[in-house]
């Protein structure tokens, strides 16, 4: 596992609930401080560089999973593990849904984007407690997931405008401009051009 951030923390403890070996490498002392807690082995140093990686044991390992934070950092690791290392999966996390797009077009054994899965969970519970059942609520969470990659799949084929209209839309019906019941004569008012006088409506 690159990187050590809150996201990998998680991923983390699912494999070690797992029963995975895990090996971690991170630039951060402080997270190197904390994956030693969890009794990781732990390389302190950039994955981004092939003697980092070889040192962490990377050619022993089945699945690379890249937990970094900054796409340019990413980017750059899945680049060096494809050339040097084509037999270990690739499991990314993504930035957003560009960088998404980008890891299929690169061939990524799998991508998450990194809000996908809390955003999801977070709309469900906020219909619940609008008064929607639980049930009612996960399958439109579903129903948004299955859309979600639905369109992921169009847009790494045809570009990132393809599939809108799989998205949910209420479009915003303008109001009536109303006119002002009188006018002002800005040459005397003081605060002329500054975007404070309000007529009445």
């Amino acid at each position: 596992m690159i990187g050590f951030s809150r996201f990998g923390q998680i991923a983390a403890q699912i494999l070690l609930a797992g029963g995975r070996a895990v090996t971690v490498i991170d630039t951060s002392a402080d997270r190197i401080r904390q994956a030693s807690s969890f009794g990781f082995r732990i390389y302190f140093g950039d994955g981004t560089r092939k003697d980092v990686l070889r040192a962490s044991g990377i050619d022993h390992a089945k699945i690379v999973v890249v937990c970094t934070q900054k796409r340019e950092v990413t980017d750059k690791i899945v680049e060096l593990v494809q050339a040097d290392y084509p037999e270990a999966k690739l499991f990314v996390r993504s930035y957003d849904r560009v960088h998404s797009i980008a890891l299929r077009n690169l061939n990524v054994d799998y991508e998450l984007r990194e809000t996908l899965e809390s955003g999801l969970l977070f709309g469900r519970r906020t219909l619940e407690a609008l008064g929607i059942s639980e049930a009612a609520a996960y399958e439109i969470g579903e129903d948004i997931r299955r859309r979600d990659e639905q369109r992921l799949v169009l847009q790494v084929t045809e570009g990132l405008q393809a599939g809108r209209d799989m998205l949910y839309s209420q479009p915003v019906k303008p109001e009536p401009l109303v006119k002002p019941k009188r006018t002002m004569d800005f040459s005397q008012d003081p605060l002329a051009g500054t975007g404070d006088a309000v007529a009445d409506a």
